[in-house]
């Protein structure tokens, strides 16, 4: 879905009139990530495309760029752009739960947070649960599934008058499954750019929730696409839009298997977009995200990020992450 100043992720998209989405060549992803000699030289090592980052592939008749014309954002285009940024009365990511958390289904909300504090490099805080009346938000049944559903957009109006004065964002965070609008089947989750508030579900990404059988690591399998969707749509905040460069967490996804195709990680476009925005050290933001990787056993994603920390570091001092 897209209005002024949203961005949604939809499994239920219009037919528009457009030809073939073409993939950027190689030309026009050297020229999305810009010029890197105004980089450090470890920056420009982490930024440097190699076989780590994969062009985006061709979409499938239902994925995102399928169904959606987007033109893409070069970092140029960001850094010239009225964007959101951090400073010194703006400097905490804050989540909202909204709604029931329970332990078989939903994630550890002290989880979320710390891979939101490693993924963004900045402080992030748990605000009090929000526990809606079953009349809030709008509710509806969704009309293929029958299962219940609040509008995205009531609850953004409501998370907008509960943005601290300290907050860069507000993300809610819920176990309701969302609609952004009666013709729209459901979404992800949804973000305000100009009012920096947004709100994601994790509704879907429980096996279970597709009358499924759960696997026996499901817990892991629903924190991994938990904090996908998280980075994604907080992401959206910082200004960044969907990106068609790279495979990349800010691809658009129109479906859960075209969710779970994408990579966790950030692109070098997004990448150098998310640095120009926060000014982290990217290094110790890799050594973070390799300690929450480690912890969880996420063996691919450890591997991945142990390679870019090889890669950052001077030629013979290549090591194992902390």
């Amino acid at each position: 879905m897209s209005r002024p100043g949203c961005l949604a992720l939809t499994l239920l998209a219009a037919n528009l009139a457009w030809g073939a989405f073409e993939r950027p060549g190689e030309y026009e992803r050297l020229r999305a990530l810009g010029n890197l000699h105004e980089e450090s030289a470890v920056l420009r090592r982490l930024l440097t495309p190699d076989d780590d980052f994969f062009p985006i592939s061709t979409p499938g008749p239902n994925d995102w760029l399928a169904l959606h014309k987007e033109p893409g954002q070069t970092f140029e285009e960001y850094r010239n752009a009225p964007v959101n940024i951090p400073d010194k009365e703006r400097h905490a990511i804050c989540l909202m739960p909204i709604g029931e958390f329970d332990g078989e289904r939903s994630p550890a909300l002290e989880e979320l947070r710390e891979y939101a504090a490693a993924f963004f490099q900045m402080e992030v805080r748990l605000l009090p649960a929000y526990h809606p009346h079953d009349l809030e938000f709008e509710p509806r049944k969704n009309p293929r599934s029958g299962q219940r559903q609040i509008l995205t957009g009531s609850v953004i109006r409501f998370l907008e008058s509960r943005l601290p004065p300290d907050a860069f964002c507000l993300l809610g965070v819920t176990m309701e499954d969302l609609y952004p609008d009666p013709k729209w089947n459901f979404v992800f989750g949804q973000a305000s750019l100009n009012d920096r508030v947004g709100v994601c579900s994790f509704a879907r990404d429980d096996p279970a929730f597709w009358r499924d059988p759960r696997p026996q690591a499901y817990r892991e399998l629903i924190l991994r696409r938990n904090v996908k969707t998280l980075a994604h749509e907080t992401g959206h905040m910082f200004t960044l839009l969907h990106c068609i460069f790279f495979e990349c967490v800010m691809n658009g996804s129109n479906h859960l298997v075209e969710s779970d195709a994408r990579p966790q990680h950030l692109c070098p476009v997004c990448l150098r977009k998310l640095h120009h925005a926060v000014g982290f050290d990217a290094v110790k933001r890799y050594e973070d995200l390799a300690r929450f990787y480690r912890r969880h056993q996420w063996h691919e994603e450890s591997d991945w990020v142990k390679r870019q920390l090889d890669r950052a570091a001077p030629a013979g001092l290549q090591g194992n992450p902390p």
